[in-house]
């Protein structure tokens, strides 16, 4: 089964609810690439991994500071469900739901 599509996301963040379109883009050889874009702009996902259903990759961040954002996610049907590690500010819940 692939896991590429777009899902409309909301991750919990000390800024609030951001909300983002999270782009994947399964390769079928363990890895994905893709985006997440925001208000806040675009970040492109480096290092993706696919293990099953679950997603796994970094980006980085560059607004409104410089950070490096590690991602985990688990894809049951159209439900996404995860969180974005972000270093000092700790770990952020994410979920989102498949629209494309």
């Amino acid at each position: 089964m692939s896991l590429s599509g777009t899902y409309d996301c909301v991750t919990k963040t000390p800024m609030g609810d951001q909300k983002s379109t999270f782009t994947v883009v399964d390769a079928g050889d363990g890895t994905f690439t893709g985006s997440n874009v925001g208000a806040q702009g675009s970040m492109d996902v480096e290092d993706g991994k696919v293990d099953g259903n679950t997603l796994t990759w970094v980006m980085n961040m560059t607004v409104p500071m410089p950070m490096k954002l590690e991602g985990s996610a688990t894809i049951d049907g159209d439900t996404l469900t995860g969180s974005v590690n972000a270093g000092a500010f700790g770990s952020m819940a994410m979920s989102g739901t498949k629209t494309g």
